[in-house]
């Protein structure tokens, strides 16, 4: 999408959109970083080791995806930008289920700590994993 907004752009609509910078580094290349330029880093990953504590983190971390993606639909109404972001925003719905789902089985086999403990000491849910956690041993 940033090359399809850079595509064929003057220089002065350019820097008019702030992005002198930004193109000036990477051209019409991908380079994450937030809006204001600070590169992405690991630092903002979450895993403290407990399977339950860390799917609500992804459960979290989906619903700001597709919330930074409807923010971004309300910004354009060019269908080739329009089209690749609900696509994006249901894969972060999609995505949100599946953890969900993951969250119900993970409650169903931990009904207090003592047995999340125990489900982790024996190898039956992964410590320290993201995602379901569930091991299909």
């Amino acid at each position: 999408m940033i090359l399809q907004c850079l595509n064929n752009a003057p220089l002065c609509e350019i820097e008019e959109a702030g992005l002198a910078g930004y193109y000036t580094l990477h051209n019409h290349g991908v380079f994450p970083a937030d809006p204001n330029g600070v590169p992405f880093t690991t630092a903002y990953i979450q895993c403290t080791g407990d399977p339950i504590t860390d799917i609500h983190e992804d459960l979290a971390a989906e619903q700001k995806a597709r919330t930074t993606y409807e923010h971004l639909m309300n910004l354009t109404d060019d269908p080739a930008l329009l089209n690749p972001l609900r696509f994006l925003r249901e894969r972060e719905i999609v995505h949100y289920q599946r953890f969900g789902e993951c969250l119900e089985i993970l409650q169903s086999m931990c009904t207090n700590n003592n047995e999340r403990t125990r489900l982790i000491t024996s190898g039956l849910i992964q410590n320290g994993t993201s995602g379901c956690g569930c091991n299909n041993n």
